[in-house]
C-alpha cells in the first residue's frame, strides 16, 4: 500500500529521490523506471532485467500518486521511460490525458482475460500485471491488549473504540488509498459513502504518503488497524508480524496492477522490452520468491499457495475505467480533500 523508501542503486546509476528524478537515461540500452510496487520487488526486477538483457536500469520508486503526479510534470520533457506498478486508477487517467504510449506488447495472448481487457480498455496504452483485493490488517497483539474485538466489516471501524487506531494513505499521493475512495462511494453512494468517510476520518491516526505505510505501521503495532490491499498484509504476516487480515464482509473492491510506457520516454525501445519483461512469468515469479500474494496477469505465472482465495472474498463489480476516468478521478480526490481531510478529529 510513513517512513520514505531509501535510494535504489541499479547498476552503476545512483538514484536521486530528494530531487524526485532519475539520471537521464538517453544512452542506448539504458532504460529509467518509475516503481510503485514494493521496494524489494523493484530490485529484484530491475537486477533480472539487467542480467538478461544488459540494459541498464536507473529505478526510482514512488508511491503511485506521487509518479503520476511526476510524470505529468514532465510531460514536455519526459525524464523516465517506465511506470511500473500500483492501481490502475491512475494509470487510466494518464492514458487519456495523453501521457502513455500505445505499445501491444507480444505477451498480451499470454494473460488472463481480465488482464487482457484492462489494456483494451485503456486503449493498450496500459497492462495488468497483477490483481489485489483491498482489506484490512489488525495487530493481534495490540487488540488484544486492548481488549477490542477485531474488526470483521467496514462499518466495525466507526466505532469509537478505534480511536486514532486506524491508518491509511492519503488517496491523493497513493493508489491504494485511491481504491478504498472509489469502493467506498462505490458501495455506498457518494452521499452515505462521504458521510462514512467522515464518520471514519475521526478514528483515522495519520493519512500516510504511501500504501504500503500502514502496512508496515501495522506489523510494527504503531497503529491497531490498516487498511490497504490483503495480499500486502498477508506478506507480513509470513514474515512473522502479528497480523490478521480481514476481507470486510459488506464487499471490497480490488487493484488492477499496471504497466506502462511513458509518452515521449528517452528510450522507447527498451522500455517496450522492459514492459514485455514485466508480463513475463519470470518477473511474476518473483512475486513467489520474495513472498508477495498477489495474484498474477500471465497465465503461466506462478501463483503463492498463500494468496488470498479470491472465490472466498466477497468482491464487488468494481469499475475501474469509471473511477479511472480524468475527470471523476480529480473531482473525488478533491472532493475528498475539501470535505473529509479538513474536518478537525
Amino acid at each position: 500500500m510513513p517512513c520514505p523508501l531509501p535510494r535504489l542503486v541499479m547498476g552503476a546509476f545512483l538514484l536521486s529521490l530528494a530531487a524526485g528524478a532519475a539520471m537521464p537515461a538517453s544512452a542506448q540500452g539504458q532504460v529509467t523506471v518509475y516503481c510503485s510496487i514494493l521496494e524489494e520487488q523493484c530490485r529484484e526486477g530491475a537486477a533480472m532485467f539487467e542480467k538478461s538483457t544488459g540494459i541498464k536500469v536507473a529505478m526510482v520508486r514512488k508511491s503511485t500518486g506521487e509518479v503520476y503526479a511526476q510524470v505529468k510534470a514532465e510531460a514536455n520533457n519526459p525524464r523516465g521511460d517506465v511506470w511500473w506498478g500500483g492501481p490502475g486508477e491512475p494509470h487510466l487517467q494518464a492514458a487519456a490525458e495523453g501521457l502513455l504510449d500505445e505499445y501491444k506488447s507480444p505477451r498480451l495472448p499470454e494473460l488472463h482475460d481480465w488482464a487482457q481487457r484492462h489494456a483494451q480498455q485503456s486503449g493498450f496504452r496500459t497492462n495488468a500485471i497483477y490483481l489485489g483485493a483491498l482489506g484490512l490488517g489488525y495487530n493481534s497483539e495490540i487488540l488484544k491488549k486492548r481488549g477490542v474485538a477485531a474488526p470483521t466489516c467496514w462499518a466495525d471501524l466507526l466505532d469509537p473504540k478505534f480511536r486514532d487506531e486506524v491508518q491509511i494513505a492519503d488517496p491523493s499521493s497513493s493508489g491504494t488509498a485511491y481504491v478504498f475512495l472509489a469502493t467506498t462511494v462505490q458501495r455506498l453512494g457518494e452521499e452515505k459513502g462521504f458521510d462514512f468517510l467522515k464518520s471514519l476520518h475521526k478514528n483515522i491516526s495519520q493519512y500516510t504518503k504511501s500504501g504500503i505505510a500502514p502496512v508496515k505501521a501495522t506489523a510494527l503495532g504503531e497503529t491497531a488497524v490498516g487498511i490497504a490491499f490483503i495480499h500486502d498484509m498477508l506478506t507480513q504476516k509470513l514474515q512473522g508480524a502479528p497480523i490478521e487480515t480481514v476481507a470486510p464482509c459488506e464487499g471490497t473492491g480490488y487493484e488492477t496492477g499496471s504497466v506502462s510506457i511513458i509518452k515521449g520516454g528517452r528510450n522507447p525501445d527498451a522500455a517496450r522490452k522492459f514492459v514485455d519483461f514485466t508480463l513475463s512469468p519470470a518477473a511474476q515469479d518473483i512475486n513467489v520468491k520474495l513472498k508477495i500474494n498477489s495474484i498474477p496477469s500471465n497465465k503461466a505465472s506462478q501463483l503463492s499457495p498463500d494468496a488470498p482465495k479470491f472465490s472466498e472474498i466477497k468482491l464487488i463489480d468494481y469499475d475501474t475505467p469509471r473511477w479511472g476516468a480524468p475527470v471523476e478521478r480529480s473531482r473525488l480526490l478533491r472532493k475528498f480533500d475539501t470535505d473529509v481531510k479538513t474536518l478537525p478529529r
